[in-house]
């Protein structure tokens, strides 16, 4: 009734740090026996998945789970006075000696990063040239990065007309199209724990609490004041999921993987473990939820009387 789908196209999209999740999906695909044949990626997206292609993304995990505050604000290099607040240089030079840099025809795998054409606004696909010429073009965030001179074009942040590139994949002799996006539905946070309970038959504690609390009136809670930088990435995430919408009424992957916009600020690469496990748990979720519609499909079939047909399962 069914066939194992186990080659892969895998779509990696646009979101800053929240691109770490990727690493947690890649790493749920490899486990559960998919083989990976194409990648194509905008920003973050870019930046994994060529990393992965290079075949060192254990290393490039390894280190993000170890990076701190201050480990991540010591690799910006400002850039006073031109097009942008970070030159990049820094962090690409931090990347190319710990994972090494190489021409991505020589990649075993189909990689292709996409980037923005400053001048024309057009959708650039960079698929021939140095690995991390190509991701430090697709990064290239307005406002943070600079933008990347790669061949006399000044390239920008592929997300900006991209951010789920699907496109560079639909020609791949593969089973499934699978995109991941960094611009799911925001979720609720986590409830904090409620604190513990008093001591029971401790009474005299009691009633000393609740006389110090009676001391602090309750205020309503602050409101958070943005900053621009805040109102620029925001107003980005806002582009970007538009963007999206409108690319994948065009372009329908097999299987979509959603990771919630508010999983952290674009900035948090500090957060790498929680956000890996993100994108374990998101990824085991939508292949079951993938697998259940594939069944449900079939079953309809069934039930009109058609002939029962082989299906992509994704389980």
């Amino acid at each position: 009734m069914t066939t194992p789908s186990k080659t892969i196209s895998l779509v990696l999209g646009s979101g800053g740090a929240r691109g770490l999740a990727h690493i947690g999906v890649i790493q749920w695909l490899t486990e559960q026996g998919y083989e990976i044949r194409s990648i194509a990626g905008s920003s973050m997206g870019a930046l994994v998945g060529g990393i992965y292609a290079a075949g060192k993304l254990d290393t490039y995990a390894e280190w993000v789970r170890a990076l701190e505050r201050m480990d991540v604000l010591r690799l910006v290099d400002l850039s006073f006075g031109r097009s942008g607040l970070v030159r990049g240089e820094r962090v690409m030079g931090v990347l190319r000696e710990l994972i090494g840099d190489c021409a991505i025809e020589e990649l075993p795998i189909s990689y292709t990063a996409v980037a923005t054409d400053l001048d024309s606004g057009k959708e650039v696909w960079l698929r021939t040239g140095k690995l991390f010429d190509a991701i430090r073009a697709s990064i290239a965030t307005p406002l943070v990065f600079t933008p990347f001179d790669h061949n006399g074009r000044q390239l920008l942040d592929g997300g900006l007309v991209n951010p789920i590139p699907i496109a560079p994949t639909l020609n791949d002799h593969t089973d499934l199209i699978v995109a991941v996006s960094l611009n799911g539905r925001a979720e609720p946070p986590a409830a904090a724990p409620p604190p513990p309970p008093a001591p029971a038959g401790n009474a005299y504690h009691q009633r000393i609490r609740a006389f110090i609390e009676s001391l602090y009136p309750s205020r309503p809670p602050e409101i958070r004041s943005l900053g621009f930088v805040d109102v620029a990435f925001a107003s980005m995430d806002t582009m970007q999921n538009t963007i999206a919408r409108l690319k994948l009424a065009a372009y329908s992957p097999d299987v979509m993987v959603d990771v919630p916009r508010n999983a952290c600020a674009f900035h948090e690469f500090w957060k790498a473990e929680e956000l890996i496990a993100l994108g374990r748990e998101r990824a085991e979720r939508a292949f079951i939820a993938a697998g259940r519609l594939a069944e449900a499909g079939l079953q309809a079939a069934v039930e009109r009387g058609e002939e029962p047909r082989p299906v992509a399962d994704p389980q």
